[in-house]
This record gives C-alpha cells, structure tokens and sequence, in this order.
C-alpha cells in the first residue's frame, strides 16, 4: 500500500523498517515538506500517517484513493471524524505506548522540585558552596514525598503506573472519581475531597470539549496553599490565567507542566514571559524517550497490518 508520514520530523530518530516491510512504498516527509506538496503527495496515497497534521474535509478531498489514518499518537483531535466517515476512511490511533515515560517524566519533575535540583547545581558552581564556612548548603528547602498525599485524576495506563510508582515512595494515593459522579466506585475519593486533602495533583486525563480548562480559579480555590500541581496530560486542561494568578498570588505551592494549551509556546505566553520561581515548564517531552517513540512506530506498522487483514485495531470514530 502506498503509504506516507506526513509529519516525520516529529517522531525523531527511530526504525521505520517495520511500516516500511507491512506498506512496501512508504515516504516520509517533513511537516514543511508536505505543507509545500501536500496536493501532489495526497493525490494517490492509500495510508496516511499524522501526528500533528491536520486532516479535514478539504484534504480528505485531495485524497480520493485514501483508505487508512493513522495517527502517531493517542489524541486525535487533529482528524475530522465526521468527514473521515463521509469518506469512508479509517482511522485508528495508538495508546499506552508511553506509560513508562509518562510516569517518570511526573517523578523527575517533583523530584528536581522536591529537591531544589536546579538551584543546588547553580550554587555548585557559582561560587555559593566554595564560600560556604560548611559541608553542605542549607540555603533552599528540601521535601520528602514520603508521606505526601498523591492525588490522581484520570486513572488510565499512565496514571495508574503513577500510582504504582508513589506507592513505592511511601505516598498515600488518592484517586479522583468524577467531579459529579453520583455513585463511588471502590477505589475511587469523592472528586472535592481529593482536592481538599491532596499535597500533591497528578493530572493524566484526555482533553475534552467538556473538561477543557477545567483547572480554573474555583479549582485551585479548593487546594492547600501548600499544594503542587503536575500536568503531563494535555496543556489545554488548565485555564492558564487562572494558573498564573494562583502561583503569583501563592495560592498553590507550585505547578511543574509538561506543555502549554499553544505549542511551542509564544514568548509573551503569560505563563513564560513572567518567570515565575515556583513554576517548571518542559517542552511537551514526558512522552519523548527514544523507548516509547519506537513503540509508536511499531504499534503503527501493527494497526496498518491489521488493516490489510480486515481486522482493524485500536480503530476510532467509524463503527467496525
């Protein structure tokens, strides 16, 4: 099957030979190159792999011979699925695949707060330590997570390997149930309690047209001052304003993001031209370990094999 990756730069350095051995003709392109030749390249592809490209009507249109979207990721808010059943094409995605990364992106940003990793190393080597009159520098205030109550909200793959892992650190966990679930599933806390009692909030939810900026001023209203907000889900989930002015008015303790809802990020985003001290920010990256983008790609090459069999996996949007 006549096979493209529309966005390949996205994905970095990993082994294509498995879509290339179950496609037989597959191109990759940058996202530069297919915005520059995105006609020609649509006109006679039979497999479309996005990550970040958008398909919609309009280019559905381009591709008259397009059997087969798969998308390079778990989200898939970038496909018109209203169009993609129009035009009978398929689409699929692929979770799970970052589990593990997701989960130790979480712990790398509460560990290097927790232990002021940044401003320890800066000390090191500026001269802050040489003058020290003793071993050790006491000057920024260190925390364990032993102890610490960890609340959860969204508890799929990554947020129950979160939990696994917090366990381990001595922490107490708390699952969130729904904000306005009317029934308590057994491992589930009632939503406002987890708020009220968490030291710390793990969010590992989808974004939604309904949850979107759901982390808004009456949420953090609801926090211990001394709280700290983790997000390696989607940017959009937290209202950014709202954010903004709980950590400058110290509201909460601190908030460490993986992404913003734009990305990348403008320089005068409120939440990067104002540099705040009790807020670290990583480049959409929790995903990114080299582990986890290979089973990406692999997992793909799975879905569009599965495809040629009539046995389509991990399929969304149209009814099998």
């Amino acid at each position: 099957m006549k096979c493209a990756f529309l966005d390949v730069d996205t994905v970095g350095d990993v082994d294509f030979s498995q879509i290339q051995q179950v496609t037989g003709d597959f191109a990759r392109y940058t996202k530069a190159e297919f915005e520059q030749n995105s006609e020609a390249i649509l006109a006679d592809i039979e497999v479309i792999i996005t990550n970040k490209v958008v398909i919609n009507e309009d280019r559905l249109k381009l591709a008259p011979n397009l059997k087969l979207i798969c998308v390079a990721a778990t989200g898939y808010n970038i496909i018109d699925l209203t169009a993609c059943e129009k035009h009978q094409v398929v689409v699929c995605n692929v979770t799970n695949y970052a589990t593990n990364t997701v989960a130790q992106h979480v712990f790398a940003l509460l560990l290097s707060w927790a232990n002021q990793i940044k401003q320890y190393h800066q000390a090191s080597v500026d001269g802050t330590w040489q003058r020290s009159q003793f071993f050790c520098l006491l000057d920024f205030p260190i925390f364990e997570l032993a102890g610490k109550t960890l609340g959860i909200i969204g508890y799929g793959a990554s947020g129950q390997k979160v939990a696994e892992i917090a366990k381990a650190f001595g922490m107490k966990v708390l699952i969130a149930e729904r904000e306005n679930a009317t029934d308590l599933r057994p491992d589930r806390t009632e939503y406002k309690t987890v708020l009220a009692q968490a030291d710390i909030i793990s969010l590992h939810c989808p974004l939604t047209a309904e949850n979107a900026n759901f982390i808004n001023t009456e949420f953090f209203q609801q926090l211990k001052p001394s709280c700290i907000l983790v997000n390696t889900a989607r940017g959009g989930l937290i209202n950014e304003e709202a954010l903004y002015n709980a950590l400058s008015k110290q509201q909460i303790q601190a908030a460490l993001l993986d992404g913003l809802s734009v990305e990348p990020a403008p320089h005068e985003h409120i939440l990067i031209k104002n540099k705040l001290p009790n807020l670290i920010i990583t480049p959409h990256t929790a995903w990114a370990s080299q582990e986890a983008r290979q089973v990406l790609i692999d997992e793909i090459a799975n879905n569009i094999q599965a495809f040629i069999a009539n046995e389509p996996r991990n399929r969304i949007g149209l009814e099998p």
